[in-house]
């Protein structure tokens, strides 16, 4: 290890670190090296970084950094930085800023002209992506999804429009109704999904949407642990709209069809009238039936 000298004539790296989702042995050499001889490390949670590098013989001070505190850390470890200490930003799991903490570090670093540098490894999101058998030329990464059950569903039917493969990460406590919600937008679109990958319990879920819940049905520990989401490309509609919305024309349509008959009906209809994809549609119908309830 080094000498810890916080009077340096030059000032300090962060360094971003990738750490493991499961499996120890993934802890790249390099990321161990730097881990062991930094100042600091800058850890989302102390105690889960605390007891991995303690399994790893890592005696370096941890500081947490999580989505409260971040703002108001900031400066301080800037501060540090140019004392000349090395510090390490790491998450709990995988690579830092993939819907971790770590972004307004990283800026104000880049802003005051601080070196930031990666020590790149284990990543949830692209680990899944490949092994799902999907489109990997491109792809969207969205984070997790939504808590809420209706705004969900509008955010996957947006996704489900994408014509990219789709990477998300899921919840233990929602991954059911999410896969319910997939099988009712879109059934026959094909899903990946990874559930504690890289641990001792590691499985996979490969099929078309409508399979997914009876999967999940088929044993309770199915619904536990971490979560992975891979959603297959979307098709153009024959009706080549913006992003922005399903066209004028299917928005008269959809919305004289929501007005009279259920909602599941008016979007089939639409589909079959106007040839914009039926998980836009559904998103938009939900929109329609949510604000006259509103009204």
């Amino acid at each position: 290890m080094k000498e810890r000298n916080t009077l340096s004539t030059r000032p300090g790296k962060l360094w971003v670190v990738a750490t493991p989702i499961g499996n120890l042995e993934d802890l790249a050499p390099r990321a161990r090296q730097v881990l062991a001889n930094v100042d600091l490390i800058a850890a989302e949670d102390t105690r889960h970084s605390g007891r991995l590098l303690s399994r790893l013989g890592i005696p370096s001070p941890l500081l947490s950094l999580h989505e409260h505190n971040e703002a108001a850390r900031g400066p301080g470890l800037v501060e540090r930085l140019w004392q000349g200490q090395d510090i390490a930003l790491v998450s709990d799991a995988g690579t830092p800023l993939l819907s971790d903490p770590g972004f307004r570090l990283v800026r104000a670093c880049r802003e005051a002209g601080l070196e930031v540098l990666p020590v790149p490894g284990p990543g949830a999101a692209l680990a899944a992506l490949s092994v799902a058998g999907l489109p990997s030329d491109r792809f969207c990464f969205e984070g997790f999804l939504p808590a809420s059950g209706a705004a969900r569903r509008e955010r996957l039917g947006s996704l489900l429009a994408h014509p990219v493969t789709v990477v998300c990460f899921e919840s233990a406590h929602r991954v059911r109704d999410t896969a319910a919600d997939l099988a009712g937008l879109a059934p026959e679109r094909g899903i990946f999904l990874a559930r504690e990958m890289t641990k001792h319990f590691e499985e996979h879920f490969f099929g078309p949407a409508s399979m997914l819940p009876a999967w999940l049905d088929l044993d309770a520990n199915r619904t536990r642990g971490e979560f992975v989401l891979v959603i297959a490309p979307g098709q153009p509609s024959r009706n080549a709209g913006s992003d922005a919305g399903i066209g004028d024309e299917a928005e008269r349509v959809l919305a004289a069809l929501v007005a009279e008959v259920p909602l599941k009906q008016a979007v089939k209809l639409a589909t079959t009238i106007t040839g914009v994809a039926r998980n836009r549609l559904y998103a938009r119908a939900l929109e329609l039936a949510s604000d006259d309830t509103a009204s």
